[in-house]
């Protein structure tokens, strides 16, 4: 039995969840777009990734899907599942809002 090891530092978890996200959706991950310790996820990781889900020409028009993935203290995958899908172009205004709230 392998040994666990429960102390994955960020670039491990994310590694291993970009490798089992492409592995499991059979699409290339294109970026991460956040990490986590989530405090009732005993020692796991929750890693936000952006997949190619449909190639297109001009590739400005290619569509991706943010996902969620929650691996668990060894860095296997425990769930996954996509959160939202959007063409390349398109202007995230999320982001904007912890600026407009103010």
């Amino acid at each position: 039995m392998a040994e666990s090891k429960k102390n994955l530092s960020p670039p491990e978890a994310v590694g291993r969840a970009r490798e089992q996200m492409e592995q499991l959706f059979g699409k290339p991950v294109e970026a991460v777009s956040g990490f986590g310790r989530p405090k009732d996820n005993g020692g796991g990781w929750t890693v936000t990734l952006e997949l190619l889900e449909l190639e297109r020409i001009p590739d400005t028009t290619s569509l991706l899907g943010t996902y969620e993935a929650t691996l668990d203290a060894d860095g296997n995958l425990l769930d996954a599942h996509r959160t939202r899908r959007y063409p390349r172009n398109q202007y995230d205004s999320t982001q904007q809002r912890g600026e407009d709230d103010s």
